[in-house]
């Protein structure tokens, strides 16, 4: 079973497998290195998936898969544990500051795993 929750309609990506599905505690964010890039994956209560640059903007830390998940106005989000900005976690955009974002990355669940393409 391999469903894509962020699809394109012809992926070159190059995909990454990074954990299994089951490892992921609903609104718990962890860190997974791809390439050399700390990317902050989260689940939600719902089962979706989201994958942002783990490195909170503000603080130069890379902190914000360990940040407090929630929802803003109904749109998921994290606010970093540094000084509690929050970044939206489908956009990577600072809820609190527009003008400031994070990356984000595509990620899907292939057979159980989950993979992150940083294309």
């Amino acid at each position: 079973m391999s469903v894509e929750l962020q699809a394109s309609p012809v992926s070159t990506d190059r995909w990454h497998p990074v954990c299994a599905y089951s490892d992921l505690i609903p609104e718990r964010g962890a860190c997974v290195l791809v390439e050399g890039r700390q990317i902050a994956v989260f689940r939600g209560f719902d089962g979706a998936l989201y994958a942002l640059g783990n490195r909170d903007p503000f603080s130069g830390a890379y902190v914000l898969s360990r940040g407090i998940v929630g929802t803003r106005a109904g749109e998921p989000m994290v606010a970093s544990p540094m000084h509690k900005q929050a970044f939206s976690l489908l956009t990577g955009e600072c809820l609190d500051d527009p003008s400031v974002s994070v990356p984000t990355y595509r990620i899907r669940v292939t057979d159980g795993v989950v993979e992150v393409s940083i294309a």
